[in-house]
């Protein structure tokens, strides 16, 4: 096949652009070639419950999925009844990101906590945790939080434990969804299972994709009575592979080692050097804090429309002009220093 793109090309609008790692590939071939179990009976998703209780407790069970709308949806689902409800952020990426999947495939109700930067706290929490025996009210049973969040901020182990204990004395779960759960733990530098599996937290949400995978995610049951039927639910949901294989292959590569801590390392790093090259230039206001790998700006007029003859991003609020500007795990120095300068000419 003849390639149809610009393989040097690299932009800033999410870190779902970025290609497969090569590391990822390789892993993908190695686990090719002759006949294994489908439907995860095979020796890749084996290894990959070994790897990943390493992480997160000889509790830990993962049950590998597609996607992170398929992991978020079939998380929750295991964790409510059919009267079920979720609270979250009014920013988590359950209420604006996935095209009311939770709601209309997982059949259960969001309860959205307005906050001013993406996470929740036990007060915002008890706004929403009320009802309880209300027949007419969908009742509160998981908490479902994000790390990193999507303004790109971070729960500590200790925030998050206690969420976790909130939620646990009102009969209800505590759900991480980790799509950026790699550039949390390199921010934190931290081990996975301190803000996850020793936080009390219940299932996780493990992201793949926006570090380097080519496809997959997985949803890791931590609390070994917090599996309301994922066996049966990732079937139901259309997110059992039959070649399973090559879906455990790249999480087992990309967690087996330091590859996911490697390629989180470098994406934050390089959003750090991109904040640190604009924030002093004329005119340009970054809006929020730089804690894992986005930045979020907003730039003097003209500059985002000539920025755009070049990259590809985000709008993130229409009405102020905020902008988000994501790193990736393939994100140079270059690629930033690039961008810096043409913010540089434009604001002179």
């Amino acid at each position: 096949m003849t390639r149809l793109h610009d393989a040097d090309r690299r932009d800033f609008a999410s870190d779902n652009y970025a290609g497969t790692h090569p590391e990822i590939l390789e892993a993908i071939a190695s686990a090719n070639g002759g006949h294994q179990t489908s439907y995860g009976e095979d020796v890749y998703t084996a290894r990959l419950q070994t790897v990943l209780q390493q992480h997160f407790g000889p509790t830990a069970s993962a049950f590998p999925v597609f996607n992170g709308t398929g992991a978020n949806v079939l998380s929750l689902q295991s964790l409510l009844p059919r009267w079920g409800a979720v609270i979250c952020s009014d920013t988590a990426h359950i209420q604006t990101d996935e095209n009311g999947a939770p709601e209309r495939i997982g059949a259960l109700k969001l309860l959205t906590v307005p906050t001013p930067d993406g996470k929740l706290t036990p007060d915002l929490v008890a706004t929403q945790a009320w009802g309880f025996g209300d027949e007419h009210r969908a009742q509160p049973g998981v908490v479902s939080i994000t790390q990193s969040t999507e303004l790109g901020t971070l729960y500590t182990p200790d925030e998050i434990r206690a969420l976790a204990d909130q939620a646990h004395a009102l009969g209800m779960r505590l759900h991480l969804d980790g799509a950026r759960i790699s550039n949390a733990a390199a921010a934190l530098d931290l081990p996975l299972r301190a803000f996850t599996t020793d936080a009390a937290v219940d299932v996780v949400s493990l992201g793949g994709t926006k570090n380097g995978l080519l496809f997959g995610e997985a949803v890791v049951v931590l609390t070994p009575d917090a599996d309301g039927g994922l066996l049966y639910l990732r079937k139901m949901d259309m997110q059992l592979a039959s070649k399973m294989r090559f879906v455990s292959a790249q999480l087992v590569a990309l967690y087996e080692g330091d590859l996911w801590l490697r390629s989180a390392t470098h994406a934050n790093a390089m959003a750090a050097r991109l904040r640190a090259g604009i924030e002093h230039l004329p005119g340009v206001r970054v809006t929020r804090p730089t804690q894992a790998n986005g930045v979020f700006v907003v730039f003097p007029a003209g500059v985002v429309e000539a920025l755009r003859r070049r990259w590809r991003f985000y709008d993130w609020d229409v009405a102020t002009g905020e902008v988000r500007l994501m790193c990736s795990f393939d994100t140079t120095e270059s690629d930033v220093d690039e961008l810096v300068a043409a913010v540089a000419s434009e604001v002179a």
